[in-house]
């Protein structure tokens, strides 16, 4: 009796796999057919062509670089500070692959120099509509920190300028935007970003857009008490903000091969909401250690003994609305078709601001793609 159960449930299993391999086909050959009615459905020829080769492959390569400015204010010792970290990356380089149908695709592109991070990207653009998904990681040791303070002499700024983590600041960001064309008849953005079709004719377009931002950074450590302390305690940062903007497009094109194209956005912020992670350190009480002060001892015992002693300890976290806030989305892009062939390059530039009390900080991030494809 058990043999039969079994050998019926491994026949409805297998018969159930035969019906699903046949109609995942079909499936695909029905979302095919959407975006191939889509892509031509009500646009001017004389501006815009389709190639009949639907899918894109594209090696990518990219520049990017992030910029993470915070200030704060204190005092130690009974005198009055002002910190100005500054975690600022190298820039890195990226190179990956991108792969799409009718521009709805995805690419994941893998660090080879700069900082140590990975770039996954996921991008849907229609005739009369876009959708963008980036999301970043990576990790930096060695940020520019910049402090004003009587408690450093001059001649020491440099020291603090090439400061050294044992720890690293670890950075997550993730970008979600999305933009509406009020002439897509004539006008194409996808022509200019992913390419999967072409621009022949100069256009532009009026546009709307949203963008949502989530920032993840974190110096949590003991070996940073220092510097959460210059912070005024202040640890982790998960920054959340959403946008809404009015802008203009325009697709140059001296050429049918080649394409300029311009986007600007300005946005207002509508959600600006930080979550800010507060934590106690010992530095106020190393600093009443006889070793803190005592010139006898070697820099390299002096160092040891500071970094083996200090602490952090979890305190508080708090939520905090910043209000509007006016933030800035601008794009520049180059194209040059050979026949199924292309080639492109484009840049972006964000900015995100947040403030609270005595702590505000602005985060800038842009980036360069480069892309060489294939239409089959």
């Amino acid at each position: 009796m058990k043999r039969i159960i079994t050998l019926i449930l491994v026949l409805t299993v297998f018969s159930l796999t035969i019906s699903a391999q046949k109609k995942i086909p079909y499936l695909l050959k029905k979302i095919a057919a959407h975006y191939d009615s889509a892509a031509v459905k009500n646009i001017d020829r004389n501006y815009i062509e389709v190639p009949s080769k639907p899918w894109q492959i594209m090696l990518k390569g990219n520049a990017n670089q992030s910029s993470l400015k915070m200030k704060a204010q204190g005092e130690l010792l009974g005198i009055p500070f002002s910190a100005k970290p500054q975690l600022k990356t190298e820039p890195a380089q990226y190179v990956g692959v991108w792969v799409g149908y009718r521009g709805h695709g995805m690419g994941y592109t893998v660090n080879v120099a700069g900082d140590k991070g990975s770039y996954f990207t996921l991008n849907s653009k229609g005739k009369s509509y876009g959708l963008n998904l980036r999301i970043h990681s990576f990790t930096n040791d060695h940020p520019r920190f910049g402090i004003q303070s009587t408690l450093i002499p001059e001649d020491n700024l440099d020291e603090w300028e090439n400061i050294q983590l044992k720890d690293p600041i670890r950075v997550h960001t993730f970008i979600a935007d999305g933009y509406y064309l009020f002439n897509s008849r004539r006008f194409s953005y996808a022509s200019a970003y992913n390419y999967s079709v072409v621009q022949k004719r100069s256009a532009g377009s009026l546009m709307i857009g949203a963008m949502a931002y989530y920032g993840h950074i974190n110096y949590a450590t003991h070996s940073n008490a220092d510097l959460i302390y210059l912070m005024n305690g202040l640890g982790r940062v998960k920054l959340y903000q959403g946008s809404l903007g009015v802008g203009y497009a325009y697709n140059w094109a001296p050429t049918q091969r080649l394409l300029v194209n311009v986007m600007v956005m300005p946005a207002l912020t509508l959600v600006n909401k930080m979550k800010a992670y507060g934590y106690d350190t010992n530095i106020l009480e190393l600093t009443d250690d006889p070793r803190f002060m005592d010139e006898t001892i070697s820099n390299e015992e002096w160092d040891a003994w500071w970094d083996s002693s200090k602490r952090i300890a979890p305190m508080i976290k708090k939520s905090f609305n910043s209000g509007l806030a006016f933030n800035f989305n601008s794009r520049l892009s180059i194209s040059y078709n050979l026949g199924r062939y292309f080639i492109g390059a484009y840049g972006q530039f964000d900015t995100f601001r947040y403030k609270h009390k005595d702590s505000k900080g602005r985060l800038r991030d842009w980036y360069l793609n480069a892309a060489f494809g294939i239409r089959l």
